[in-house]
């Protein structure tokens, strides 16, 4: 049973691993992540908005992998073009851009008045 569930979050992490090496997106996701670290770091933001930012990481990551494995599967299924294996793919894509628009003007919400502040 152990073995099964070490097998599990080895193959969760291998699967995190070949998401970011293949997918530019991903890495855009990690990059801004880790910015938004520092800054949460230099800014001292609230313990309140580190739960929101980190909430908002894991959404934005889970999305890019849901896109990544729903790309992958609909170029397996259908190697050829499709109309419907784009809608598919674009779809997918929407869904992250929605999630990454949202977490941005959170983060601007949480980041812009520390901002500020510091330029008075």
């Amino acid at each position: 049973m152990e073995k099964k569930i070490v097998n599990s979050f080895k193959y969760a992490i291998q699967g995190i691993k070949s998401a970011f090496k293949s997918e530019r997106n991903m890495k855009i996701h990690v990059i801004i992540m880790i910015l938004v670290i520092i800054s949460g770091i230099l800014l001292k933001i609230s313990t309140f908005e580190w739960i929101i930012c980190i909430i908002l990481f894991g959404l934005v990551i889970g999305a890019e992998l849901f896109n990544t494995a729903i790309e992958t599967v609909v170029d397996i299924a259908m190697p050829e073009k499709n109309e419907k294996a784009k809608i598919a793919k674009d779809v997918s894509a929407g869904a992250v851009l929605v999630m990454a628009i949202a977490s941005a003007i959170i983060g601007v919400m949480i980041f812009l008045p520390k901002i500020l502040n510091l330029c008075n």
